[in-house]
């Protein structure tokens, strides 16, 4: 325990402060550059298809689905992909909604299991992911953009008895939707996720070591930029011995740095200090569902996800209620993890045998 004190109070801060300094000396050389360099790339690019060829050996073999939304600005609408498995008049429908830097092959394992007991199954990719299209520019994704295409798609798709399922960032946009259409879903399944707002002074040494390890991400982040290494980040955090097969699918959507805008830009959408609209929009979200959610809430975090372990306390706080499991052995990514364990405790839920 005072080792681990030690870590977030001293080690993690300084490598922070370490971060930032580099961060803004790399921000100053680029933009320096780009002014005396003025470059031009599209505005929207497309995965190749060719790099998604070989995922059906590692349980990825889902048709995919496509639909042009009418969000951002240009003439070009993005395309957005998603996975529509299991009947279409299935007893309900389970949402699956993926985080940073994942997309819909993260729930491959469990979107079999939900399709075979007989619900229909939606995954996805949200736009800078996956087989969806991607911005090129950071400034380009938004809260407000993910959630938007998010609502667009259920209505596309008229989805209603919706049983929400969302991990990491699925957390922030797929409870911003719940909040504001409270009637399209049945009961939400929150797993290491949180919905962050931003920390006052005052209570900010409180949640130090809470935090620190996602300010620790962040930093990471905001230095790589469009260069995330998101090979050696998967190999980090899943745990035990990884496939090369699967790490390649979870790197397939990023052939170059230009597909890595929207990677980049999520994790400096979480306001540290400084209030935002995003803070705003997190604290209406935890209001909701402490008063106004009445319906079934299962907390599903991991014992092995330092990033989120934080927030878990949070869910217990807001959704008093709620059923919480701890998944064992698994970490921050506990789709990949311990996918069958965790797709069997979300069926039981849902058939209310927990």
């Amino acid at each position: 325990m005072v080792f681990m004190i030690i870590i977030r109070f001293c080690v993690f801060p300084t490598i922070i402060a370490f971060l930032q300094f580099v961060w803004f000396m790399n921000y100053f050389f680029v933009k320096t550059l780009d002014f005396i360099f003025p470059g031009k790339q599209p505005r929207v690019v497309r995965t190749p298809e060719e790099r998604f060829d070989d995922l059906e050996a590692v349980g990825y073999t889902f048709r995919p689905n496509y639909v042009e939304l009418p969000i951002g600005a240009g003439k070009k609408l993005p395309r957005l992909h998603y996975v529509d498995e299991g009947p279409r008049d299935g007893r309900e429908t389970i949402l699956c909604l993926h985080g940073e830097p994942s997309w819909s092959f993260l729930y491959r394992h469990m979107i079999h299991m939900f399709a075979k007991a007989g619900y229909r199954v939606i995954a996805p990719d949200f736009i800078g992911f996956g087989k969806s299209d991607k911005y090129t520019q950071p400034d380009s994704y938004t809260h407000d953009m993910h959630t938007m295409t998010l609502r667009l798609l259920l209505d596309y798709l008229n989805l209603r008895r919706i049983t929400l399922v969302c991990q990491d960032w699925g957390g922030p946009i797929g409870l911003t939707v719940v909040k504001d259409s409270p009637h399209l879903f049945s009961r939400i399944v929150v797993m290491n996720t949180g919905l962050p707002v931003a920390y006052e002074p005052a209570t900010i040494a409180n949640d130090f070591m809470y935090i620190t390890p996602f300010l620790l991400w962040r930093s990471i982040a905001q230095v790589f930029g469009t260069y995330l290494p998101i090979r050696q980040l998967f190999k980090f955090a899943l745990k035990g011995s990884v496939p090369s097969e699967v790490l390649n699918g979870y790197c397939a959507p990023f052939p170059t740095s230009v597909y890595k805008a929207g990677a980049k830009a999520w994790p400096l959408l979480i306001p540290v200090i400084s209030n935002t609209p995003f803070s705003s929009e997190m604290y209406e979200t935890r209001e909701f569902l402490a008063k106004a959610w009445t319906k079934e809430a299962l907390i599903l975090f991991a014992d092995g996800d330092k990033i989120t372990a934080g927030w878990k306390k949070t869910f217990l706080k807001v959704l008093p209620n709620a059923v919480n499991k701890t998944v064992v052995g698994a970490g921050h990514f506990l789709q990949e993890d311990k996918g069958k364990e965790v797709a069997n405790h979300i069926i039981s839920f849902i058939e209310e045998k927990m």
